[in-house]
């Protein structure tokens, strides 16, 4: 069975090693593996970390005489979202202002999508930001900009951690808005305040995300 790594870490990287060898599988690491590079309907900048990972596999299938074309693997990237649904995966909503939503919830994920979302051009950044209770917010708080305006809400969701203290939290660390209990509430908000060349970003929470899509 062959194991594929999608993204190298030296820490992780002696243990799967180990463990392929003991199991008599073949490893492999997706940026080692392939060159080859295909466009796609998945338009967050981190989608290239998933894109090489699933192009490798293709390959090693391809190798082991599984019946798949390129045309056929072309076309199912350009067409990711129309074939499986997809939504919340840098999905925009709205434009001037634009609004963009994500549900990176995590810190390697929120750490590339907030890389991207100060790379767009925009006047002022609006984030309408909600999350969990078991959320580590000493490690996520710190990831976003400090010159964004908040608008601190609540999933409606039992697991959800209040707009309240999650604003307590985010003072902390000099992210500065307002409480809106409710998902759509807060949106709307942002939409209000927000000019038509300004940027609001729904996200922090898979849950956030679902209720505005």
């Amino acid at each position: 069975m062959p194991v594929v790594i999608g993204q190298y870490q030296p820490e992780t990287w002696p243990v799967f090693q180990k463990i392929a060898h003991q199991l008599d599988a073949p490893i492999y690491r997706a940026d080692e593996l392939t060159r080859t590079t295909y466009e796609t309907d998945l338009k967050g900048a981190y989608q290239q970390f998933n894109l090489r990972t699933a192009i490798a596999i293709l390959e090693i299938l391809q190798n082991r005489k599984w019946n798949i074309e390129q045309n056929q693997i072309e076309q199912g990237l350009l067409n990711v979202v129309t074939n499986t649904g997809l939504m919340g995966r840098w999905q925009i909503l709205g434009t001037a202002p634009k609004i963009i939503c994500d549900t990176a919830h995590n810190k390697e994920g929120l750490e590339l999508v907030i890389q991207q979302l100060l790379k767009e051009d925009y006047e002022q950044l609006h984030i309408v930001l909600g999350t969990l209770a078991d959320k580590n917010l000493q490690t996520l708080l710190p990831l976003f900009p400090k010159d964004a305006y908040y608008y601190f809400t609540s999933p409606d969701i039992p697991r959800a951690l209040s707009a309240d203290e999650l604003k307590e939290a985010a003072y902390k660390f000099g992210l500065t808005g307002e409480v809106v209990e409710e998902v759509n509430q807060a949106l709307n908000s942002a939409k209000q305040r927000a000019k038509p060349e300004d940027i609001i970003f729904v996200g922090g929470s898979t849950f956030v995300v679902a209720e505005v899509l």
